[in-house]
């Protein structure tokens, strides 16, 4: 898992520096904060399988450093509803809900115009709740776990000028904790399955207008 989050760091190290010497070449990108680099937008995600269902929401707001690199802070919340099975002898043994909600942030790197790999942490409050097939009493439980989605998505419409696109993304919870909501544990032999979280939303450019990414229309 180490070796994960080097490469990751290094990676995106990397282009960063590589977009920042990209930018000081360029005269008319110096300069600091740029109220037309911010954005915002947001996502649904659905995950389904293995009895398995989950739904959520995640709005987010952020800023763009270069055309290379986007940085965000995001909240979220979901629901999970899935079956409980023995995972021995697979009988049917209840049904587990959670509602999952707090606070994230994320990066975004674009090393070609329509194509972003993204790195997202998310600290993760569960509400617990499991319902058995028989007459036993429900369970509930409260607990937390932080979660560290590694994937890549494609960014529909995204064109110079205007931070304004679509998006689809697909994910991994990385972070091997044993509380992650986007881990199921109803696999043959009490194994284990990281479940792909499937996001799709749209990224809204704020302040832009005739800016071009730091720079301004030749008709200003």
């Amino acid at each position: 898992m180490k070796s994960v989050y080097s490469l990751l760091l290094v990676t995106l190290f990397s282009v960063n520096a590589f977009a920042q010497k990209e930018s000081d070449d360029d005269d008319d990108q110096k300069g600091g904060f740029k109220k037309e680099n911010l954005f915002t937008g947001g996502s649904v995600n659905v995950s389904l399988g293995g009895g398995t269902t989950a739904l959520g929401i995640s709005p987010y707001f952020g800023y763009s450093v270069n055309r290379y690199l986007d940085v965000a802070v995001s909240a979220g919340i979901n629901y999970i509803s899935q079956r409980q099975y023995d995972p021995y002898y697979y009988n049917y043994l209840g049904k587990v809900r959670q509602t999952i909600y707090g606070p994230g942030a994320f990066v975004r790197v674009f090393p070609l115009k329509f194509l972003f790999l993204q790195a997202q942490y998310e600290y993760n409050i569960i509400k617990y709740k499991l319902i058995y097939a028989n007459s036993q009493p429900t369970d509930k439980f409260n607990y937390n776990a932080s979660s560290l989605l590694l994937g890549a998505g494609y960014a529909g419409g995204r064109e110079e000028g205007s931070n304004s696109f679509y998006y689809f993304s697909v994910a991994f919870d990385v972070a091997g904790s044993k509380n992650s909501p986007y881990i199921d544990y109803n696999t043959s032999g009490g194994g284990k399955r990281v479940i792909p979280i499937i996001r799709a939303g749209y990224n809204i450019a704020l302040f832009q207008n005739k800016v071009v990414r730091g720079r301004r229309t030749s008709d200003d």
